[in-house]
């Protein structure tokens, strides 16, 4: 005699849940492999690539005007050009440039308004050079700025700075990230004697700048 089984159709709504969840769980776990070895790849990539920050050098700060009106309120008119060497110091990575913005500064006071360099790629190792025609016209300053001013000239020179703000993304192979933000400071001497009429005044010492992302 053979053995009959029966089966509720509540045990077989079971079953059928029961292997509608499997199977929910290996495309899960599926997937969530794939996804963490791709990570994992992209990070040891990332790793063994760890790009160096780029490298900037001020080389020549010109200055063609710096003066403070004698009104009440001593507004600041300036002009000064910059030139600026850019160098990317990786020999397998690449460096998208998607925003510049530079400006000069005196003891810690902006005098000159922001001036945008143009977009542009740097290759491996690529070495490029930036110029900057900075101007500022009626830009208020401090009470204290025109005697900083004449004390720094009575010694004969003045240390000008120039910040640069900006975006920048890695490029790895066919790889692109995304956008870090990045800042530059550097500082010029130049010369400044109370008897030194003629322009543009020009800088005495290239620096090496500093870079943060």
């Amino acid at each position: 005699m053979s053995k009959i089984s029966e089966t509720s159709p509540k045990h077989c709504a079971k079953k059928g849940g029961i292997n509608i969840n499997n199977r929910r769980k290996k495309l899960f776990f599926t997937f969530s492999t794939f996804f963490s070895g791709l990570l994992l790849i992209i990070f040891l990539i990332w790793l063994i690539l760890h790009p160096a920050k780029p490298e900037f050098s001020l080389t020549e700060a010109d200055i063609y005007t710096l003066s403070v009106s004698s009104s009440t309120t001593h507004p600041l008119n300036s002009s000064i050009q910059l030139t600026i060497f850019s160098k990317n110091p990786n020999k397998k990575v690449g460096i998208y440039y998607d925003k510049l913005l530079v400006y000069a500064a005196y003891r810690g006071q902006q005098i000159t308004s922001e001036a945008s360099l143009p977009p542009f790629y740097q290759s491996h190792e690529e070495i490029n050079l930036l110029t900057a025609f900075l101007q500022g016209t009626e830009l208020p300053v401090a009470q204290s700025f025109g005697y900083q001013m004449v004390r720094d000239r009575s010694a004969g020179r003045v240390i000008i700075g120039m910040k640069m703000d900006g975006k920048l993304r890695w490029k790895i192979g066919t790889f692109v990230s995304g956008a870090y933000r990045f800042n530059v400071n550097c500082v010029a001497l130049v010369a400044f004697g109370p008897n030194m009429t003629t322009s543009p005044l020009g800088s005495i010492q290239g620096t090496r700048c500093s870079t943060d992302i």
